[in-house]
C-alpha cells in the first residue's frame, strides 16, 4: 500500500437516522409536542439530506472549502462515476496526504462517500449528489445577483418538472419586495449617488426579472396548480410590474437633480463632481485636507446657580411684565415712498419720457440713444436702456401709466450692430443704435 493511503481501506458508513424528536423538547415551551408542528415534521423528514450539508459545512472556513473542492472533483466525472483508490490518489496528488485523509474520512463518516466492497470502488451517495446539484446552481450564480437569479432558477426548475415549491415562490416574492423597498428608499433619499447605485442595481437584476416574468406567466396559465400557488404567482407578477415601473422614475429623478447642480465658474465642474471626488477619498486624506482649516475647541456647558437664577427671573418677572405691558398699536405714518425702489424706477421712467418728448417736439427725426439713456449712474442707464424695448409695444400701450406713455411715443429703434464707448464714469460701452421718428421711418 502506498504511503498516505490508509484512508482507502474499505469502510462502511454508519447509518444516519433522523433527529430524535425527544431531544427537541428543550427548545419548546412546556406542553408543546415537536411532532405536532408541520414545520418541524418537514425538516425532520428531510434530515437524511440535511445531514449532508451538516457534514460539509461544519468546521472552519478552510476545511469547508477543501471538502467542497474534493467532493466536486469526485462528482464531476460523469462518464466514470466510480473511483478506485489509485484513481483518487492520482487525482488529488496536489493535496497534502494527511489533509486529504482527514477530508475523505469526514466524507465517509458523513455518508457522502460510499465504498462498494464487491467492485472495490468508491462512489458518491444519493445525498451527496443532491447537495452537489444544489451547490452547483448557487456557485454558477455567485457574483451576479445570486439571490434573484438563484431563486428564479429554482422556481423555473420546479415549473419545468411540474412540482412548484410554495416556499421557493415565497422566497422569490420576498426578494422582489426587498429590492423594491431598497429602490424606493434610494429615491426618497434625494441623493444622486444612492439613486445612481440603485439604478445600476436595477439594470443588473433586469434580466432575472424578465426571466421570472416568463416563468410566472407560465404558472398563471397552468390550470393544474393549487389556488395557493396561483396566488403567490399573481403576487410575484404585481411585484415585478412595480419594480419595472421604477426605471422611468429613476431617469426623471436624476434629470431633476441634474437641473439643481451648481456649476463652479467656467471650469465645467459641478457640485456633483466635487462631492463624488470627496466620497472617493479615504478618511486620512480628508483629514489631511482639513488640516488647519477647522478649529475645534470644547465648549463646556454647566448648570450652575447663576443660570438657574436667570431662568427663574425670566419666568417669574420678565414674562409677567411682558403680559402687563402696553399693547397699544403705534399710530399710522405715511410710508417713505421716495425711498422705495419702485418710486426710483418711476422717476427714471418719467425723466426718460421727458427727454424723448423734448426730442420729438424739437423736430429731431434721428437721435442717438445715448441722448435718452445716459444717466448719472450705471444702474439708472441700464434701467433706461431696458425701457427702450417698450416703445411701440401694443400690449403696454393700453395701460394708463408712464410706461404706456413711453410705448405711445412715435419712435423706433434702428441699428445696434456695433457698440460705442461713451465718455462716462460708469458706463464703458453702449449699443450704437438710434431713435428714428415714425415719419422718418415711413419715408
Amino acid at each position: 500500500m502506498p504511503p498516505g493511503q490508509s484512508w482507502l481501506l474499505p469502510f462502511h458508513a454508519r447509518a444516519r437516522g433522523g433527529v430524535p424528536l425527544d431531544s427537541l423538547s428543550d427548545f419548546f415551551q412546556p406542553g408543546i409536542e415537536p411532532a405536532s408542528l408541520q414545520a418541524v415534521s418537514r425538516l425532520t423528514g428531510a434530515w437524511p439530506y440535511l445531514a449532508v450539508f451538516v457534514t460539509l459545512f461544519r468546521g472552519g472556513d478552510e476545511e469547508v472549502l477543501m471538502r467542497l473542492l474534493v467532493l466536486r472533483e469526485l462528482g464531476g466525472r460523469a462518464e466514470a462515476p466510480l473511483w478506485t483508490p489509485q484513481e483518487i490518489a492520482q487525482r488529488f496528488a496536489y493535496l497534502n496526504d494527511t489533509k486529504l485523509a482527514t477530508i475523505l474520512g469526514r466524507l465517509r463518516e458523513g455518508g457522502l462517500l460510499v465504498y462498494d466492497s464487491d467492485g472495490g470502488v468508491y462512489q458518491l451517495s444519493e445525498g451527496a449528489r443532491v447537495a452537489l446539484a444544489a451547490l452547483a446552481t448557487m456557485v454558477d450564480f455567485a457574483g451576479d445577483d445570486v439571490e434573484l437569479g438563484y431563486l428564479t432558477s429554482q422556481v423555473a426548475a420546479g415549473q419545468a418538472v411540474g412540482q412548484v415549491s410554495d416556499e421557493a415562490l415565497k422566497h422569490l416574492l420576498a426578494r422582489l419586495n426587498e429590492l423594491y423597498a431598497e429602490f424606493e428608499d434610494a429615491l426618497e433619499s434625494q441623493s444622486e449617488f444612492r439613486i445612481r447605485a440603485a439604478q445600476h442595481r436595477l439594470e443588473a437584476v433586469w434580466r432575472w426579472v424578465a426571466k421570472s416574468t416568463e416563468v410566472v406567466k407560465s404558472l398563471t396559465q397552468d390550470d393544474t396548480l393549487s389556488l395557493l400557488v396561483l396566488n403567490q404567482a399573481q403576487a410575484i407578477a404585481l411585484a415585478q410590474s412595480r419594480m419595472l415601473a421604477l426605471a422611468g422614475t429613476f431617469e426623471r429623478r436624476l434629470a431633476q437633480l441634474a437641473a439643481q447642480r451648481v456649476h463652479l465658474g467656467g471650469s465645467g465642474l459641478t457640485s456633483t463632481d466635487i462631492a463624488d471626488w470627496l466620497r472617493r477619498m479615504a478618511a486620512g486624506q480628508l483629514a489631511h485636507k482639513l488640516d488647519a482649516c477647522l478649529s475645534i475647541a470644547p465648549e463646556p456647558a454647566f448648570l450652575s446657580t447663576p443660570e438657574l437664577a436667570d431662568v427663574a427671573e425670566f419666568e417669574l418677572l420678565a414674562r409677567e411684565r411682558a403680559k402687563a405691558g402696553s399693547m397699544t398699536l403705534p399710530g399710522g405714518e405715511a410710508a417713505p415712498l421716495a425711498d422705495a425702489p419702485e418710486m426710483e424706477r418711476l422717476l427714471e421712467a418719467e425723466a426718460m419720457y421727458d427727454v424723448l418728448l423734448e426730442l420729438g417736439m424739437s423736430g429731431a427725426a434721428d437721435a442717438h440713444i445715448s441722448q435718452a439713456v445716459l444717466a448719472d449712474s450705471y444702474n439708472e442707464t441700464a434701467y433706461r436702456l431696458s425701457l427702450l424695448s417698450l416703445i411701440g409695444d401694443p400690449e403696454t400701450s393700453n395701460d394708463q401709466s408712464i410706461v404706456a406713455a413711453l410705448a405711445k411715443l412715435p419712435f423706433s429703434l434702428q441699428g445696434g450692430e456695433r457698440v460705442i464707448e461713451p465718455d462716462h464714469p460708469e458706463v464703458a460701452s453702449l449699443s450704437d443704435a438710434r431713435l428714428v421718428a415714425a415719419a422718418q421711418k415711413g419715408s
